[in-house]
């Protein structure tokens, strides 16, 4: 028997989504008195739920709703969870659909279109798949009017922030559209060429990694040290997010406020010496073009 192809996007070792949202960023879905668009999500995996979690959450009506999921497991639990029309294959499923929203891995993309395009044609097209450029969307579904948007992570919990690019053929009413449906999500930032998007996937696509790298660091630092593991633990993330919300909270640069804290010889100033010695900032840049470097890679594969 063949298996059934998982089309749901992959985010490799996250947890499954588990419904909780930040409230405040959850606006309204629609504009008050505007009829809710159908949608349609092919794929019902992590980023599938993050998005429609929050957008019913928000009050988008469950029934204005169609997910394209075929791995029945997975089918089931977002039928359960979201009360939405789960159906196994796209084709006329999708009919009539204003926005949909492609969250497959991008090896299954051409297969999991084929059978949505003849009925997709007239609809607004967001792409939350990694590594599917534009045009290779556009060819897929008959319609220019696509977005891209690199999301990360924390849009799991409400938290993330997706770059997003527009085709020309996208306009202003259409980009609003898509950041009300990405909105649960987080935050969104446009670019004004799809490259940039490359750039993105380094920067905050794959950065939520870079964290836990340094925080994986500062927790074995802790252990070598003598304190216990939960101890590390609280104290590194507890560090990263008070750091985090006093940048976003200042006008200074990282640079201002890290100096204010590296009194020289005293022990931060002896941290960052060592870690400059190292040349850790060396290779965090190296790490990030790496990065953009194989996206673009990605892009011309999967456009090929």
């Amino acid at each position: 028997m063949t298996p059934v192809p998982r089309f749901h996007a992959g985010y490799g070792g996250v947890p499954a989504y588990t419904g909780r949202m930040t409230n405040s960023n959850i606006p309204a879905a629609d504009p008050p008195g505007a009829r809710a668009p159908l949608l349609g999500f092919v794929g019902g995996g992590n980023m599938a739920c993050a998005i429609l979690g929050g957008l019913v959450a928000a009050g988008h009506p469950a029934d204005r709703v169609v997910v394209v999921e075929p791995y029945a497991p997975q089918a089931d639990i977002v039928r359960a969870r979201f009360g939405v029309r789960v159906e196994a294959a796209g084709d006329a499923a999708l009919a009539g659909t204003d926005i949909v929203v492609w969250a497959v891995k991008p090896q299954v993309f051409r297969e999991a279109a084929a059978p949505c395009a003849p009925h997709v044609g007239g609809a607004l097209h967001l792409s939350v798949m990694a590594g599917i450029r534009s045009d290779t969307i556009a060819r897929a579904t008959g319609s220019e009017r696509v977005v891209r948007a690199m999301p990360n992570t924390p849009a799991l919990i409400g938290e993330g922030i997706a770059g997003l690019y527009a085709r020309a053929a996208v306009t202003a009413d259409d980009r609003a559209a898509i950041e009300r449906v990405l909105a649960p999500t987080g935050e969104t930032l446009w670019v004004a060429q799809e490259g940039d998007l490359d750039a993105v996937t380094a920067l905050s696509g794959s950065g939520p990694a870079y964290v836990f790298f340094f925080l994986e660091a500062m927790m074995q630092a802790a252990a070598d040290m003598g304190l216990s593991p939960e101890q590390g633990r609280r104290l590194a993330q507890a560090t990263f997010k008070g750091a985090t919300s006093l940048a976003r909270a200042s006008d200074e640069s990282p640079e201002t406020l890290r100096s204010r804290v590296t009194s020289k010889g005293g022990t931060t100033y002896a941290a960052i010496t060592a870690m400059e010695a190292a040349g850790v900032k060396r290779a965090i840049v190296a790490a990030l073009r790496a990065a953009q470097a194989r996206a673009r890679e990605l892009g011309d594969e999967f456009g090929a």
